[in-house]
């Protein structure tokens, strides 16, 4: 069963959940819950992976960790059944389940069906709503429907040809996010990375609350603000000024403080000792990379990086795919976790790499 080297496991008997993520790339979303999980400490079991639903075994109080951090997750349930995309199946599945333990004596309830793609393309979600609310009615006569407050939400997802059937027990928004945009933040430049993405790398590096996340490419602070928003103690650096006075407004927009910020070389950092680096590196026509090969700013600052990080810590950076940035990181001894790739435009896909200090 996966688990963070650095982070005690808690101990806890296992509850079917589920995850419904945003689709909004291939990999990441999956990697990113499990990251999460071995960066708080719960152990857990993959029991399958669907377009767009993640199904594990973990503790039920994993989900608030999830909701507190996860960028790719839109909802989170206790799974009740997986059946077939047939309403017939849906509803024999349903009588089966002591819905006694689930709707207590007059509770009010609703019943939302996502579809995923173009998955059972001839159910009709509104219809499916409404038979499983009414065998819910015969199930538990004393309940009520509410459909703008209930008490309980059931919810369902179409997938694969599967319905994956449960209880919501988080929904995670995606307008903080959308506010914390590049261009939403007081001090703007357009190599500045999406908070989804930096948020990613954040839970990629496995970095937990009260732990010191280093960005030596800090810029305008997108990473370390993420870092910070999830209870992180964040340190940064940039080569120029502009940027480290930049970076400052935007830590101050958002109302949280870093433990500093300096201008300096990221190749020599002027620093001891870290428990995670995180780094989006200068690279493309708006980045400068002060007449020095991305390549070599990045080898130089995975050779420096070495004597920062304590063995078991992790190195999450983004880099174009044309370097081989996991390559590079393999070379000077680290060990290779995974990396995922993201297109950005024809010219630039990047590798989100993850590499193990050993």
């Amino acid at each position: 069963m996966p688990r963070s080297s650095a982070t005690p496991l808690r101990s806890y008997r296992l509850a079917k959940l589920f995850f419904l993520l945003s689709g909004e790339h291939e990999t990441l979303p999956v990697s990113e819950i499990k990251a999460i999980l071995e960066a708080e400490g719960y152990p857990y079991k993959i029991s399958e992976k669907l377009d767009q639903v993640l199904r594990i075994e973990a503790h039920q109080n994993c989900i608030e960790a999830v909701k507190r951090r996860a960028a790719f997750t839109k909802l989170c349930g206790l799974e009740l059944f997986v059946c077939e995309a047939d309403l017939s199946q849906a509803l024999k599945a349903l009588q089966s389940i002591n819905i006694d333990e689930i709707l207590n004596e007059g509770e009010s309830f609703a019943v939302r069906i996502k579809h995923v793609k173009n998955y059972a393309p001839e159910l009709d979600t509104m219809f499916l709503e409404r038979k499983i609310g009414e065998c819910v009615l015969q199930m538990r006569k004393s309940a009520k429907v509410n459909l703008k407050n209930p008490d309980k939400t059931f919810l369902g997802a179409l997938t694969e040809n599967k319905l994956v059937f449960g209880l919501k027990i988080a929904e995670i928004p995606s307008k903080p996010f959308m506010e914390r945009r590049p261009r939403k933040k007081p001090f703007f430049h357009p190599s500045a990375m999406p908070p989804k993405l930096a948020r990613v790398m954040v839970n990629l590096a496995r970095a937990k609350a009260g732990e010191l996340v280093f960005d030596p490419f800090c810029g305008t602070g997108g990473i370390l603000i993420e870092a910070a928003l999830i209870g992180c103690r964040v340190l940064g650096l940039d080569a120029q000024r502009r940027m480290v006075k930049g970076c400052k407004l935007n830590f101050a927009y958002y109302g949280v403080s870093p433990e500093g910020l300096m201008v300096a070389d990221a190749c020599k950092p002027p620093v001891t000792k870290v428990d995670y680096m995180i780094a989006d590196p200068p690279y493309g026509r708006s980045a400068t990379t002060l007449k020095r090969p991305t390549k070599k700013i990045i080898e130089d600052f995975l050779k420096a990086a070495k004597d920062l990080l304590v063995s078991g810590k992790k190195v999450c950076i983004a880099a174009p795919k044309t370097i081989e940035v996991s390559r590079i990181g393999v070379a000077q001894g680290y060990r290779h976790i995974e990396s995922h790739y993201v297109y950005i435009h024809r010219s630039l896909t990047r590798e989100i790499a993850v590499l193990e200090c050993v």
